[in-house]
This record gives structure tokens, sequence and C-alpha cells, in this order.
């Protein structure tokens, strides 16, 4: 391990349940440092502020694009290039985030580099893991002090204050179903895993999301069972995060007064909200291949009243439940 990468400290083991992908997500020894926020939500350059209501949350992507070439061409020795070229036709944000990340020694131990249909099968798991490197280094995030977060090519959350927080297994009472009982099991009843605060939290919401697209955008070539509990992921950590949100304001109200207080993660809430539900969107045709038939059912308890009660009083913004979920109501 790198002088960045510490065992002792991850903020997630990624569920992706065996025979599968089995990974435990690589870990940050976080230090000191923060940079300026960039990459706007509008054009401002400096922020991730969503724009003047209605805000729709989108993203450019041409799933259909054809990469039968670079399928064609594909072999174990140009996978950053297949990688890359892949996205910048399909989903230009992994594009962005694999240039970014493209020195990052560690993708080997995430790429299937046997075929392109192992390939793409493999992205969710490691387009989840750069998402953890990209937000989790030391350069970005203080640990359990300030956080950062890719959003999208466009959009990233810097220096975004969470002020520590409380253990997130405080949110297993309010779990009352088995719908993400494997998920459970792994963040919130580990006796490590378990004891991770709002941080923990909001890095493994956004590598979960990340994910989604990931392979979204090159399903038709998935053929194994690799990324098939993608969509299950990304309801299940947004879940997590409105029942912390919950237990915040219910539990511990000198801390919701604190958080509440911080525009960013405002901001940050609002549009990690409306992001999962358009790439459930986008992702829910191929539900089987990457989600189970629990994954509507898990988003669906996202909605339920008391859910969007928080999300709208912690960000102060009303957010549609109709068919425009992405959006804000105007």
């Amino acid at each position: 391990m790198s002088r960045r990468h510490s065992p002792r400290r991850s903020p997630c083991r990624s569920p992706h349940r065996s025979p599968r992908l089995l990974t435990a997500c690589l870990v940050l020894a976080l230090g000191a440092g923060t940079v300026a926020a960039a990459g706007p939500a509008e054009a401002t350059g400096r922020s991730l502020r969503p724009a003047a209501e209605p805000y729709c949350y989108g993203e450019p992507s041409q799933p259909t694009a054809d990469v039968s070439d670079l399928k064609a061409a594909f072999n174990s020795s140009n996978w950053m290039r297949t990688l890359q070229a892949v996205y910048k036709r399909r989903w230009p944000s992994g594009e962005a985030l694999a240039v970014a990340q493209a020195k990052d020694k560690y993708w080997d131990q995430f790429v299937n580099k046997r075929s392109f249909e192992g390939f793409a099968e493999s992205m969710m798991v490691a387009i989840h893991e750069e998402t953890h490197m990209w937000d989790l280094d030391p350069s970005r995030t203080k640990w359990d002090v300030s956080i950062a977060a890719w959003i999208n090519g466009g959009q990233q959350a810097l220096t975004v204050p969470v002020h520590g927080g409380f253990p997130r297994k405080e949110i297993l009472p309010l779990i009352k179903d088995r719908l993400t009982a494997s998920m459970d099991d792994t963040y919130l009843r580990d006796r490590t895993q378990g004891e991770y605060l709002l941080q923990g939290v909001l890095a493994e919401q956004n590598a979960g999301l990340t994910g989604l697209p990931a392979v979204t955008v090159v399903q038709e070539y998935i053929k194994g069972i690799g990324a098939s509990n993608a969509r299950d992921i990304a309801a299940t950590n947004l879940r997590y995060l409105l029942l912390y949100l919950r237990v915040a304001k219910d539990r511990h109200p000198d801390y919701w007064a604190k958080i509440k207080a911080e525009p960013k993660l405002r901001d940050l809430v609002l549009t990690q909200f409306l992001r999962t539900a358009y790439w459930m969107d986008k992702s829910a045709p191929y539900t089987g291949k990457l989600g189970s038939k629990d994954a509507d059912k898990i988003q669906a308890t996202n909605y339920a009243p008391e859910n969007v009660a928080i999300v709208e009083e912690f960000t102060g913004r009303k957010v549609r439940v109709d068919a425009q979920k992405h959006c804000t109501a105007g």
C-alpha cells in the first residue's frame, strides 16, 4: 500500500456480493489540506451550488454511441486508452474521472482485462473505487472535518464541512424491512463499519452512485453478474444518507443545527438526491442486469413522506415526486 492507503481507516467496504467481485474499498490515510472549490453546477466556475428553481440534475451521456471498433481492438495492454475512449463517446464524466485518476496504480486491482465484456462489467467496481480515490485524497479531504465528492466532469464538491457526526449504525432502528439487509450487515452492523460518521455515509454514497452510470452506459456488453447490484447500491446509500439526517434531527439536535448551517453540505445533499433519481431512471430498463427487483422498492422508500420531508427541510428546496424526480419543484 502507498502512504495514501491504510486498511485501518477504510470508510467503506463495497458489497459486491460473493461470488461476484467482492472488494474492500481501498483506504486513504487522510491528512490535512484542502483546495478551492471547483466545477460549477451553474456558470460560476467556483461552486457546486445548484441553479435557481427549478433545478434539474443532468449530465451528458450517449449510451448508444458506436464503440465496436474499440471492442475489436481491446487487449490487456490498451485497457486504459479503451476506458477513456469508450467513456469519451458514451459518458464524458467517466472519461474525465479516468483522466484525473490515470496514474493511480490501484486501477489494476479492479479492472478485468481478459475480455471486453469482462472489462465493461468490471467498471462498476473500478469507477466506484476510483471515485473513492479521488474523493478521499488527502489534498481534498480532511478526515471527519471536510470532504470532497466527484459528481461529474463539470461538478466537484470540495471542502464540504461535515463536523464529525455520530456512528452511522444509529440509523438501524429506522430500517423496518429486509430490502437492504446484506448492505446493512456490511455498513451498519459491522463492528468497525458501523462506527463511521457522516464522512463514511457520504463517501460511500458518492462512490456507489458513480458506479451506476459507469455500467449503465455499457450495459449491452455486460454478460455476467458482477454489476447486478449497481442500482441497489445507489438506492441503498441514498437511504442511509436520508436516515442519517433524520436521526441527526431527532437525536442530535446540536449536530443537526451545525450541519444544516453549512450551505455546501446542503447543496451536496440536494445534488445527490436528484442525481440518484436521474441515474435510477436511466438504468431502470436494465433491472436484472444492473439491479435486483428490490432496487426500485428501495428507491421508493426514499420517497416516503418522512424522507422527502427531511431532504426538503435540510436543503431548503422542494423536490418533485412525480416522473421528474431529478428536479426541484419550481
